[in-house]
């Protein structure tokens, strides 16, 4: 558990306007660091499996605000996983850029299956 100084050093860090304490950024940052304190800990004790649970929990609830983030507002993701140095973000971006791909493929192979259609109804 973070110390009350240490959150409030973090979300003065990460806040997007003055009173905010609970934007996608902050609570981000703040499962950041909870995670790497909780890394640390298991480092030390391996057999703590309810902390095990609970860092687990906090890396899935990271990642949906991640992914939330990335499809809100591409620019402050990558300003936040570039601050924060997420290996988990880079991950995200070639995924989402493969998705991409992908679609882009599928609706080429519709439009020509489409002009192949049209075609063959010309020449008859």
């Amino acid at each position: 558990m973070l110390e009350k100084k240490a959150k409030e050093k973090i979300i003065k860090k990460f806040q997007t306007h003055p009173n905010d304490t609970g934007s996608s950024q902050v609570q981000i940052a703040i499962l950041t660091a909870e995670i790497e304190e909780l890394t640390e800990h298991l480092k030390k004790h391996k057999h703590d499996f309810s902390s095990r649970r609970g860092l687990l929990r906090k890396v899935s609830e990271r990642r949906r605000l991640l992914k939330y983030l990335q499809k809100e507002d591409q620019k402050a993701f990558q300003d936040l996983a570039i601050k924060l140095k997420l290996k988990i973000a880079n991950k995200m971006i070639q995924e989402e850029e493969e998705k991409a791909l992908k679609e882009k493929e599928l609706e080429r192979m519709i439009k020509g299956e489409t002009e192949d259609e049209e075609e063959t109804e010309k020449a008859k």
